[in-house]
């Protein structure tokens, strides 16, 4: 069966649709702030605060975000959170135009719209296994990724035209304007699409909050994929160096730096049409290894490379080798939680998913504002390896895991499906997981 169903039912490509507006813009805009900072200030720290801007508020609120998303219509607290992005871009094009605009102004409202992104996310990812049935839901993780890579190779690309010609308040006035695509999208949506069972809701409390971290600790396997995406994307993460490379090593200027932030959208789009067409391989676990040691190594070769090709090269395989990892691990975590904990388990992942790479831009240019962009990059490769040598020997719940996905989909709900996602919470009553388990994929 093509992963591509997923695409047959509404309310999934309503969604599906406008994200691909949003994040397009969003993408635009990201391109457009790297930029304008380094126009601002041409420092590597700078750069780097931008990362820390944006995770420390996504750390700070993203797990009340997971609370909020498990007792608060998904639909509605998504409408909120969209409405809070299309308001900080708005300002930051009316600033920048007026000529207002100051670094601090531009981490305040990076801070802001972040704060936002953390309730939004959970929300959004724990609403997607109701939108599609458990069978097309492996292809809906794939074609939720396609939206996003599709979106980073757009949106840096004509980010970079534009900001040729004209300043980055153009770009951001367009991506608020991006917003109104997933709200539209939301309104339109069937009033059951993102609707809780009422007896699963938690009430927002402190006591909610630690039973969805109680969950996330102990289950190995979830523990296991988020570490290792955090510490991966820590050292490896180069996105905020590239408009050094861009202007200082590969001479190429903000085309160039549109390009180069596209390229792993390429990687990415192409390897998640491929997934999405091919099913869900065996091994998994063993792959996301490999995966993540690939990210690895093309990391350390765009920081050797000197030639825009060669380096496009190893963007594009950076995107596609973390396009493998990022599938199976949501896949993974998605499929062994119930319904009723996805949004904390999403808030907690959050932490580890977005903190990483955001808190790598920071390590990224420090280290760059002592020893140099390149040897920043390559040194942060260098980093990831190590962590999947480390992960190869110790996360052994994630080694073994080679979860059938195709055929355990095809197979009755509350079956021989739950019995094998159970297989990895060995710490939880095995009783008391697979019923709830059942209970919520009964809902889908």
């Amino acid at each position: 069966m093509s992963s591509f169903n997923a695409l047959r039912h509404r309310d999934f490509r309503l969604l599906w649709i406008g994200q691909l507006i949003s994040i397009t813009g969003s993408q635009m805009q990201l391109v457009a702030i790297n930029w304008h900072v380094y126009l601002l200030t041409e420092s590597p720290l700078a750069l780097g605060g931008l990362g820390l801007v944006r995770v420390v508020p996504i750390v700070l609120c993203s797990l009340a975000g997971g609370v909020v998303a498990d007792a608060m219509d998904r639909k509605r607290l998504m409408l909120i959170s969209q409405s809070v992005m299309l308001v900080c871009a708005g300002i930051l094009s009316t600033m920048t135009a007026l000529g207002h605009e100051s670094l601090w102004s531009i981490y305040l409202l990076t801070a802001i719209s972040s704060a936002a992104v953390a309730f939004d996310s959970p929300a959004r990812q724990a609403m997607l296994p109701s939108l599609v049935p458990i069978e097309d839901f492996p292809g809906a993780v794939s074609l939720g990724l396609i939206v996003f890579n599709s979106a980073m190779i757009v949106g840096p690309s004509i980010s970079g035209l534009l900001l040729r010609n004209y300043g980055p308040e153009l770009i951001y006035g367009i991506n608020a304007v991006s917003f109104i695509a997933v709200m539209i999208a939301l309104l339109l949506m069937s009033a059951t699409a993102s609707r809780q069972v009422e007896a699963e809701k938690p009430v927002i409390s402190l006591a909610a909050l630690k039973e969805g971290l109680r969950f996330v600790w102990r289950t190995p396997i979830i523990v296991q994929t988020m570490t290792l995406d955090f510490i991966a994307t820590f050292f490896a993460s180069a996105t905020a160096l590239l408009p050094i490379f861009a202007d200082k090593i590969l001479s190429v200027g903000a085309g160039g730096l549109g390009l180069l932030t596209a390229a792993p959208g390429v990687g990415s789009v192409v390897t998640s049409l491929i997934m999405a067409r091919l099913g869900v391989p065996r091994k998994q676990g063993k792959l996301v290894l490999a995966s993540v040691a690939v990210y690895g190594a093309a990391t350390i070769a765009f920081g050797l490379s000197r030639w825009f090709w060669l380096s496009l090269m190893m963007l594009a395989i950076v995107g596609a080798s973390d396009t493998v990892s990022t599938v199976l691990r949501q896949m993974i975590r998605q499929l062994v939680t119930p319904n009723h904990l996805r949004g904390r388990m999403t808030s907690v992942n959050m932490v580890f998913f977005m903190g990483g790479p955001q808190l790598g831009e920071l390590e990224a240019g420090s280290i760059a504002n002592l020893i140099g962009a390149r040897l920043s990059v390559i040194t942060g490769g260098v980093g990831c390896l190590i962590a999947v040598v480390i992960a190869a020997f110790s996360a052994r719940s994630l080694i073994r895991y080679e979860g059938e996905v195709a055929e355990a989909n095809t197979v009755p709900r509350g079956s021989d499906q739950l019995r094998r996602s159970a297989e990895f919470l060995p710490e939880l009553n095995a009783e008391t997981t697979v019923d709830s388990r059942e209970s919520s994929l009964s809902d889908l």
